[in-house]
């Protein structure tokens, strides 16, 4: 196996530095995961490899941003799987490090808030998430940052992350804003299965019955998205009872917002032809487990 695993802030910075110098490299790429990879991982790491000289991915299951340790313990680890794959596409080092190189000490007592855009959506179903989730990209976007320590002139530095996870993208790129972190973030479009359903690490807890329950929110927002192509009014209720004759979903939350905000969109464009941006957010638990997906909107 060509990749190379490496576990210490320490020797991230020392094999990456080596891998640009070897290379004459003069960009890196970070694909940050919890591991329990698929193939929409695979997108954004394929991604990285074809814009970057050297490629790094992270593989560690963040316990801040788990509201219950009993999630925590059953997210999946496969760590030799998750290599495999990521060798397969071109990746030149992971960082898999444990709980105590991150935090050393136990759970830090500075970390970053997350803020109004994330109190909504998935931060109302999950109080906290978003903080622990930007305090370990902020740590792991400095991991990554190339030729650190060196005293080289900085290469090109891109992060990639999938626009499955809307509003943990959108808070990232805000951070990075705000905050004036040195990285490019990249996002990479959500890949799904044949049969519409968006690839999560989740889906392997579904039942065949379930799976094709969860099918209805992919068709409720291509509906949705077909309504702003065609300069339609949205009809979101209409959508919203679609995902509701399904008795095996339990909608969440079903929404179109500004993709930059993450507010609400104004109530006409439900009612009056849809012009612009916009983003169709949905999350529904399905049996045990919760989904989100969603579409961008431009007409």
């Amino acid at each position: 196996m060509a990749i190379q695993l490496v576990t210490t802030a320490a020797r991230l910075r020392t094999e990456s530095a080596r891998l640009l110098t070897r290379k004459g490299g003069t960009s890196q790429g970070l694909v940050p995961t919890m591991g329990a990879l698929h193939e929409g991982h695979a997108q954004l790491a394929r991604t990285a490899v074809t814009q970057n000289d050297v490629v790094v991915a992270s593989i560690f299951v963040n316990p801040l941003q788990f509201g219950e340790a009993a999630d925590l313990e059953r997210y999946p680890r496969t760590l030799e799987a998750d290599l495999a794959l990521l060798d397969a596409v071109g990746v030149d080092l992971v960082f898999a490090p444990d709980v105590e190189e991150v935090y050393p000490g136990g759970e830090p007592m500075v970390r970053i808030t997350a803020g109004p855009m994330a109190e909504k959506w998935e931060g109302a179903a999950r109080p906290g998430h978003f903080d622990g989730a930007l305090t370990v990209v902020a740590k792991l976007l400095h991991y990554g940052l190339p030729g650190a320590g060196t005293g080289a002139a900085l290469p090109a530095y891109r992060a990639y992350f999938g626009q499955k996870d809307a509003q943990q993208l959108a808070l990232v790129q805000r951070m990075v804003a705000d905050l004036n972190f040195p990285v490019e973030i990249v996002p990479v479009p959500i890949v799904r299965s044949p049969d519409g359903l968006a690839l999560s690490s989740r889906n392997r807890f579904l039942s065949a019955e379930e799976r094709e329950a969860a099918l209805v929110l992919p068709r409720a927002l291509r509906l949705i998205e077909d309504r702003a192509n065609a300069h339609e009014p949205l009809d979101l209720e209409s959508a919203q009872a679609l995902v509701e004759s399904q008795p095996l979903v339990e909608l969440d939350y079903f929404e179109v917002v500004d993709p930059r905000t993450l507010e609400p969109l104004a109530e006409n464009c439900r009612e009056t032809p849809f012009r612009g941006e916009g983003l169709a957010l949905i999350a529904a638990r399905v049996g045990p487990v919760r989904l989100i997906d969603n579409v961008p909107l431009d007409s």
